[in-house]
Parts: structure tokens; sequence; C-alpha cells
């Protein structure tokens, strides 16, 4: 994700297709929690915890070396 992440913005989540509503951004143990729900207003749906985290990844020559 680039740039920041504040209350009130619709933003895609890593692996999904539907844009979501972030309720709440709090740091985490890890990582940042955000508490979202469905920016389409089809279908009311419960608010959910998402939790975003980072991941390194040591290369060499084009192959992993760890996660």
């Amino acid at each position: 994700m680039a740039g920041d992440v504040d209350v009130g913005d619709v933003i895609v989540l890593p692996d999904a297709d539907d844009p979501v509503l972030v309720n709440r951004v709090r740091l985490g143990q890890g990582g940042l929690i955000f508490t979202v729900t469905s920016a389409s207003n089809d279908s009311p749906e419960e608010e959910r915890p998402v939790k975003l985290t980072t991941t390194v990844r040591l290369r060499k020559r084009g192959r992993d070396l760890a996660f």
C-alpha cells in the first residue's frame, strides 16, 4: 500500500476484489489492524478486523533464501 490510510478511506486489501471502508486504524503487535466494513451499500455488513503485516524476503540471484 502506498501512502497513509485514514478513517473514512476506501481501500482494496491484498488478495481481495471488493473495496472496504476503513472505520478504525490502530497499531497492533506485528502490524496494523484496520476495522473495516464493505464499501458497497448493497448489503449491510458487520465490522471486521483485518491485520496487515510486512514480510521480509532475502533474495540472492533471484531465489528466496528466507521469509
